[in-house]
């Protein structure tokens, strides 16, 4: 399925950015990397094509790359449930991206689901796993929205509310709704006069490609600008409050996410502005003490060099921004201190940034 990806703009339509062919047997992803230009899904019928669509980011965001392997771990059963095959998927699988822990946590879920079971019934039960961890998180977004609704509620004061965020947490990022993007979508459904700051999100442009293409979908009011232009808008008190989301967070309650998040806490901390993290418990790691523990991807330096877009004639291009002799560096992700973060929006409740505060939602993870 293809086409013109702005037809759809302000329709209101739900999408999802991953589903099962029952027919085909094989999941099915928007290719983000298509994004906002042409609306494309992606079939991945082998082990190779779920690699691929994790590494080369088709798929992104932590709560969709831990499904999106779920699923790939179960299609590599259906082929071959034999112990070392199993073992194989799981590897090449969890090499793709490093620093999301909700990977680790899927393929996790699925290799204990099957883990006693005769090699004959694997790949039924593994498909099924994966299957209810994709409805799982529908409902878990849809509660981190609703808890973070009511944030968004008390700061609203009759004036529009001015939400600023970072990379792309919408429900492109994981199967609907989103996790820093649900509770705007709640606000904004709720009848809350809203508006949000969208920063372009270099160098892959996650927030200008992807977030600021789910709000116009949706009818949200939004402005894209430039990731260095955040800290001045906050100086102008033109941003009641800043939401995120995040790949990893720590059991003290330092967060991981997309590099530029740090700086737009800073700068939140300064203007007083309340910043906010918006996770799914899957998404904290409780093996790792600190931020200092989490492993930050460094990616392809072209990503920083190059860009991709279409001219005005509608065809993709891409072009190099830097000299040929250059030297880049292209960390994927930052740490953000917990003492920055003002909350964290769960799907069991708003909690502080804390150990204590993260201790509370340990027995629901």
């Amino acid at each position: 399925m293809s086409g013109d990806a702005t037809a759809a703009f302000g329709t209101g339509e739900l999408l999802c950015s991953l589903r099962w062919n029952d027919d085909g047997q094989c999941a099915e992803v928007i290719d983000q990397t298509k994004l906002p230009h042409v609306l494309e899904w992606a079939q991945l019928c082998s082990l190779e094509s779920y690699c691929h669509a994790i590494n080369a980011m088709q798929v992104r965001g932590a709560p969709l790359i831990g499904i999106t392997a779920a699923f790939g771990l179960a299609q590599a059963i259906a082929r071959d449930p034999s112990d070392a095959s199993i073992r194989h998927a799981r590897t090449a699988l969890l090499a793709t991206r490093p620093t999301a822990v909700n990977l680790r946590w899927a393929l996790d879920h699925i290799s204990m689901a099957i883990n006693d079971l005769d090699k004959a019934l694997r790949a039924a039960q593994a498909l099924a796993s994966a299957q209810r961890l994709r409805n799982d998180d529908i409902q878990v977004c849809a509660n981190i929205g609703q808890n973070g609704l009511g944030l968004l509620t008390n700061l609203s004061q009759g004036d529009v509310l001015n939400v600023m965020t970072h990379c792309n947490a919408g429900w492109l990022a994981t199967i609907a709704w989103g996790t820093a993007l649900s509770p705007v979508y709640q606000a904004h459904t709720a009848g809350i006069d809203l508006h949000v700051w969208v920063s372009e999100t270099r160098p892959r442009n996650q927030g200008m490609n992807l977030t600021a293409w789910e709000l116009q979908r949706a009818g949200v009011p939004c402005t894209v600008v430039a990731d260095s232009a955040c800290g001045q808008l906050m100086r102008d008190r033109l941003v009641d409050c800043v939401i995120v989301g995040t790949d990893r967070t720590a059991a003290n309650g330092d967060v991981c996410n997309k590099i530029g998040t740090y700086l737009k806490a800073l700068a939140a901390r300064d203007n007083q502005i309340p910043f906010y993290v918006a996770l799914p418990t899957s998404t904290i790691d409780w093996q790792c003490a600190s931020g200092d523990d989490i492993p930050i991807e460094q990616r392809d330096t072209d990503e920083l060099l190059f860009a991709d877009g279409v001219n005005d004639s509608g065809e993709r291009q891409r072009l190099r921004v830097g000299a040929a002799t250059v030297r880049a560096q292209n960390p994927a992700f930052d740490i953000t201190p917990a003492s920055m973060v003002g909350a964290l929006i769960t799907e069991h409740g708003v909690v502080e940034a804390s150990v204590d505060g993260l201790l509370s939602l340990r027995e629901n993870s």
